[in-house]
């Protein structure tokens, strides 16, 4: 799992509070859109455990092709900086509760890619992590072995990593901006969604935060306009 404590659900008072808590930990962990970010090796492994054999869906799991509507964050091997770029942009525009496997070694510790300047090593040092799933290439038999772990931690109540990367978002970015360079930005507002989801704490903003506060452009929307050149023409 990770190097780092998950944070814990403040226990409720109210006991049907806490029944209604359950039920919606037990539906989430039961209907899980899986975003494949088909980063390496291991998203071979992928389409066995989707058909027939394995049949990942009978578990509630099923993939999906937008962040928007997913729920977990499947990164499958090696990732590349340039990569990894896109991957925390995904990650950012996925709603939360959200989940993230790392399968394969490269994202535990790099793999055999260790040595390389072009590969990240460590993921959960700019995403947190729910559950890594090692080997090269883990079997499908490991990979619905993974996916029923995260689903066993949701349906508990303790998949709340996602929290972390609200509350700690300064000490995630520091480490997006040692690799990318003091320029990295998003054009997603994690701060607002922190405070937006009551997670905001001493570790959302610091002095990364402040670097990238300097130079961060928002998004704006997108102006529509017709362009009158073929009647200025006529």
């Amino acid at each position: 799992m990770n190097d780092f404590p998950l944070p814990v659900r403040a226990e409720r008072s109210n006991p049907l509070a806490r029944v209604f808590d359950e039920l919606i930990d037990f539906c989430r962990a039961r209907s899980m859109f899986m975003l494949h970010y088909c980063t390496g090796c291991g998203a071979i492994e992928l389409p066995p455990a989707m058909t027939s054999r394995f049949d990942m869906e009978r578990l509630g799991i099923q993939p999906m092709v937008t962040p928007r509507q997913a729920d977990i964050l499947l990164i499958t091997g090696y990732v590349s900086i340039k990569t990894l770029k896109r991957v925390i942009l995904t990650y950012e525009q996925m709603g939360s509760p959200k989940y993230v496997i790392g399968i394969c070694s490269c994202t535990v510790n790099g793999g055999m890619y260790w040595q390389s300047y072009a590969t990240a090593k460590k993921l959960n040092e700019y995403l947190p992590v729910d559950v890594y799933i090692a080997g090269c290439m883990p079997r499908p038999e490991a990979v619905i072995e993974g996916l029923r772990k995260l689903m066993g931690e949701i349906k508990a109540g303790r998949a709340n990593s996602w929290e972390r990367y609200f509350r700690e978002y300064d000490r995630y970015l520091a480490a997006q901006q040692n690799l990318f360079g003091p320029n990295w930005q998003t054009p997603t507002d994690i701060i607002g969604e922190a405070r937006d989801y009551q997670l905001y704490g001493p570790g959302t903003e610091g002095r990364h935060t402040e670097l990238l506060q300097q130079h961060q452009v928002p998004l704006q929307p997108l102006r529509m306009t017709l362009h009158s050149d073929v009647e200025k023409s006529s």
